[in-house]
């Protein structure tokens, strides 16, 4: 459609539209003149990251405790690696991002799917973990999550890490999306069990997907295990994202201006969306997202994306991809665009969901009457 000169309003995408922070931009054209590069490690990274660790949630953290990675998705086969073997079984919420349950069977692991919805603000409780039996071998956790931008209150994440510790189950929280919160902030799991491995990345925040630059928190007793597997699977990261993203760390005015602009898009999607039909959301605390029940308007969610991207060129994400059973009532929208494209977006929308709305209810009308 961009190649026939349409106009497309990219929401569909789980990243940012800006780009890095521009002293991070300077650095690397620095570095590009000054360093031939090689497989390296950056021992500056990685003590600013455990340094954040201390700033931010009160943690400690060694320096040798971080893995540096190819982005957080190395760093969650690494986890899952570290912790279980083939015909281990490991439980998720649903709906829950896509890659998680692919890279479990990937891995010949078994996914434990739990349903979550509105009742549970769609995240993983304890008391459910309670109540699987057996126990599962381990548990993914995310939050803010992806596709609802909900976040687990600390009261919850602490009993999460007292089931996980009494029932023997290994804990995995993905924190990709930590620094993008609306409501509450987001706790880290290090705070209630600190023996989780942690997932994070320079994708979200720091506005850096292209960098293709993350890392996994490891106890010491992974250390070995979790570098071992990272130098034979994936090397290193790039050498150039990790000089950009240790600049990145300091230039918190400009991320935090991005931050602004998510509240501020989140803000008009929220006011908009309802008017259009489309009150039923998940709650989206942080992330990026708004996760919203078209079950009114469709039962095929894929369809009906390609429906409106064709017809508006808004592109939004089917709700399947995040939830293969209940999914197909449910689309996903990222509103980490401009605020200006959000507008347009609005503006696009809302004829097409009203016409979509009354075209479904005078077909059930019909179908009544007959």
């Amino acid at each position: 459609m961009r190649a026939e000169g349409r106009s497309v309003i990219h929401m569909e995408f789980g990243q940012p539209s800006t780009g890095a922070p521009a002293a991070a931009i300077e650095a690397a054209h620095r570095i590009l003149d000054a360093d031939g590069m090689g497989y390296w490690e950056s021992p500056g990274l990685k003590a600013r990251i455990a340094a954040h660790y201390g700033e931010t949630y009160g943690v400690a953290v060694d320096p040798e405790q971080i893995i540096l990675t190819c982005g957080a998705s190395p760093a969650f086969v690494l986890a899952l690696s570290c912790l279980f073997s083939p015909g281990d079984r490991v439980a998720l919420a649903r709906p829950g991002y896509v890659a998680y349950r692919n890279t479990l069977k990937a891995l010949h692991l078994v996914p434990v799917e739990l349903a979550c919805g509105e009742a549970e603000r769609f995240q993983i409780t304890a008391e459910a973990v309670a109540r699987l039996d057996p126990a599962p071998d381990g548990l993914i956790i995310a939050s803010p999550a992806n596709p609802t931008g909900t976040i687990i209150p600390p009261e919850e994440l602490r009993a999460l890490a007292e089931v996980c510790q009494r029932r023997g189950i290994a804990l995995i929280s993905d924190e990709i999306y930590h620094g993008l919160s609306y409501t509450l902030p987001a706790d880290t799991m290090l705070q209630h069990a600190p023996d989780a491995l942690v997932v994070n990345s320079f994708s979200k925040y720091f506005s850096m997907a292209g960098w293709r630059l993350g890392w996994l928190v490891v106890p010491e007793t992974l250390i070995d295990a979790a570098r071992a597997r990272m130098g034979n699977l994936f090397l290193t990261p790039p050498s150039l994202a990790q000089h950009a993203g240790l600049v990145a760390f300091d230039c918190r005015d400009e991320l935090e201006g991005h931050i602004r602009t998510y509240a501020r898009n989140r803000e008009l999607l929220l006011d908009a969306l309802p008017q259009m039909g489309l009150r039923r959301i998940a709650p989206p605390d942080g992330a990026f997202y708004i996760y919203a029940d078209v079950g009114h308007l469709t039962n095929d969610s894929l369809s009906f994306c390609e429906a409106l991207l064709r017809e508006t060129g808004v592109a939004v994400a089917p709700g399947l991809d995040f939830d293969p059973v209940d999914g197909n009532s449910f689309i996903r929208l990222s509103f980490a665009v401009s605020t200006d494209l959000v507008e347009e977006a609005i503006r696009r929308l809302e004829p097409w969901i009203r016409a979509r709305g009354i075209a479904t209810a005078a077909s059930s009308q019909s179908v009544a009457l007959h």
